[in-house]
């Protein structure tokens, strides 16, 4: 009975020293956001395809993706080990230099200014959120504008990250994907 009464208080105590609150979970799960030019800079040393999420201070989905999807587990965990997540907010005030071009804000100064390098990303459709996949050689692949919940989210970033989409039809991609939400 002393045996089971230690083992009892030693299992207790290792779920309370060792268990994660759900606020230490939540914390965990987060995606490593870069500037575009520092996920440019690390693509030159170990090539990932690039996720850039455009984004703006004002924009209520775009706040729902960073509380909701970008927090999911299962979109935390791919993202990391295939992409290098960016944030760019589509009306910064900042001067951006990739590969020698520089990207300036259209209207300095002023307010809702859409910066060059959003317009550009974006091909002048300037919608929020919208998702912008770039290759490792950082050239465009495909924009995914709007908000996308982790279940819907999911199967497009594998569908980038193993280049499915080089051969196959999105359709019938989707048709076939087995993923962390429909199991």
């Amino acid at each position: 009975m002393k045996r089971f009464t230690t083992l009892l208080i030693l299992s207790v105590f290792m779920v309370i020293f060792y268990a994660k609150s759900p606020v230490q979970a939540q914390e965990a799960a987060k995606i490593k956001w870069y500037s575009i030019e520092e996920a440019v800079k690390l693509n030159k040393k170990h090539q990932k395809k690039f996720f850039v999420d455009v984004y703006t201070d004002w924009c209520g989905w775009c706040k729902k993706m960073d509380a909701g999807t970008f927090t999911d587990p299962v979109i935390v965990e791919y993202m990391s080990k295939n992409f290098y997540a960016v944030k760019l907010d589509a009306e910064t005030q900042d001067t951006i230099v990739i590969n020698a071009q520089t990207f300036v804000s259209t209207n300095p100064g002023g307010k809702r200014a859409s910066h060059q390098l959003a317009a550009a990303l974006l091909n002048g459709k300037m919608s929020y959120p919208s998702f912008v996949f770039l290759d490792d050689e950082v050239k465009l692949i495909t924009v995914l504008p709007g908000f996308n919940p982790p279940e819907k989210l999911e199967p497009v970033l594998h569908y980038i990250a193993e280049e499915k989409y080089k051969d196959t039809p999105y359709d019938q991609f989707l048709n076939t994907f087995i993923g962390s939400f429909n199991k």
